[in-house]
């Protein structure tokens, strides 16, 4: 008599998928370390470099980590829970940085609040749903937001080092955080008109 033995997926937090989150989060005090000690401590500009280069990483792991999720049946609940907290942790940390360091400021602001809203009302839309056992699945618009975000953003980390190279490095940023802003501003529409009736239908 043969038996078949089935691969089944791994639920453990320390599955690797789990584990290239786990390293996004720990990238977020790297990142805001550097840009705090060359901005608001007076450090040298290559510390903008290495901030770059952590923000980089970590918006690498945030591929690697869905891909291997998938490809080793490696999906879970918990997973599922702690990648967009690693998403927002660092997207919003940087933004703060970059505003109190003055790379954003003015009208460019608003881009960022908007952003930052955005995430908030989103996070907590999912939430409710997921209470309800409805789940949301991310849109592809919404993946094209978060990449034009991240780009968005390194670009301003990179602020005066980078424009020491290309003299348009903050203009450039600027630039996609609108982008971002505005794709964000649909895609926030589009998750809350996709939750909306069981919002009005719930007693």
């Amino acid at each position: 008599m043969s038996s078949v033995t089935t691969r089944k997926p791994i639920k453990h937090t320390m599955a690797l998928p789990n584990i290239l989150t786990y390293s996004r989060i720990a990238a977020v005090p790297i990142v805001v370390g550097c840009m705090y000690a060359q901005s608001l401590g007076g450090g040298p500009l290559w510390l903008r470099w290495v901030a770059l280069a952590v923000f980089i990483a970590a918006g690498v792991t945030d591929f690697f980590d869905g891909y291997y999720a998938r490809a080793w049946n490696q999906q879970s609940a918990f997973g599922r829970m702690l990648d967009p907290i690693a998403d927002k942790l660092l997207v919003s940390s940087c933004l703060l940085m970059l505003a109190a360091d003055d790379t954003i400021k003015g009208w460019s602001l608003w881009a960022a609040i908007v952003i930052l809203c955005r995430e908030i009302l989103v996070s907590g839309l999912r939430e409710y749903l997921a209470a309800l056992q409805v789940r949301v699945p991310v849109s592809r618009m919404a993946k094209w937001k978060t990449t034009v975000q991240l780009v968005a953003i390194g670009f301003l980390i990179a602020g005066k080092a980078g424009e020491a190279i290309l003299p348009s490095t903050v203009l450039i940023g600027l630039t996609l955080l609108w982008i971002s802003a505005i794709v964000t501003l649909y895609t926030g529409w589009d998750y809350f008109r996709a939750g909306i009736h069981h919002l009005v239908g719930e007693d």
